[in-house]
């Protein structure tokens, strides 16, 4: 299904709505082998911590991450970050358990939550402010980043979706959302097409 694309500059002069960060990192990386993909590490950092830190330098307030598998070892590779951890105990029934635990976590102190992977390191903060400003300039209510005109990640969703998002099932997210009503965000960056599925791919 195409989606229309918009480009930057936004202008976002109006007031600024308050826009959570949520990274789901509670998955078993099952395509990755025996080893936990988000503890690998890439430029000296496990990848989970890298994806964290992007959020975290982007202007998305507060940044909860979603943790499950593995989910002592995901916690303390997240240590000393000013984020907090959302326990999802449902996390081996996919990816919409820890939306509808992530966007629980927030309802109630954003206007619109960012969410991104915790497979998805080489996203830049840039990237995710580029998304905060499109959705503050009034360009869509549910808006993914782009590159090539290809849909990628992160993605942002108005709060008017929030409820539609924790009735989600299964592996699919917030896709049939984006699909029906989004937007994608021209970016310059390619590390939102860029996901870690296996070693080969760092």
């Amino acid at each position: 299904m195409s989606l229309p694309v918009v480009s930057p500059p936004f202008d976002a002069s109006g007031e600024s709505p308050s826009v959570a960060g949520v990274l789901l990192a509670a998955g078993t990386s099952d395509r990755y082998g025996d080893r936990n993909k988000l503890l690998a590490t890439h430029d000296g950092a496990p990848l989970v911590r890298a994806a964290a830190r992007t959020l975290l330098a982007a202007p998305v307030d507060p940044v909860v991450v979603v943790v499950g598998h593995d989910a002592d070892r995901v916690s303390a590779a997240l240590d000393g970050l000013d984020l907090e951890l959302v326990h999802n105990d449902a996390y081996a029934t996919g990816q919409a358990s820890s939306v509808r635990a992530g966007v629980h976590a927030v309802r109630d102190r954003a206007d619109a939550a960012v969410v991104a992977l915790g497979d998805m390191p080489f996203v830049a903060p840039e990237t995710v402010a580029r998304l905060v400003d499109a959705y503050a300039a009034g360009a869509g209510d549910a808006l993914a980043a782009a590159h090539d005109g290809r849909r990628g990640n992160p993605v942002c969703f108005d709060r008017r979706f929030f409820d539609a998002l924790t009735d989600v099932t299964g592996d699919v997210g917030g896709r049939s959302i984006l699909l029906e009503n989004g937007t994608l965000v021209d970016t310059d960056d390619p590390g939102v097409r860029r996901d870690v599925d296996q070693s080969s791919d760092l």
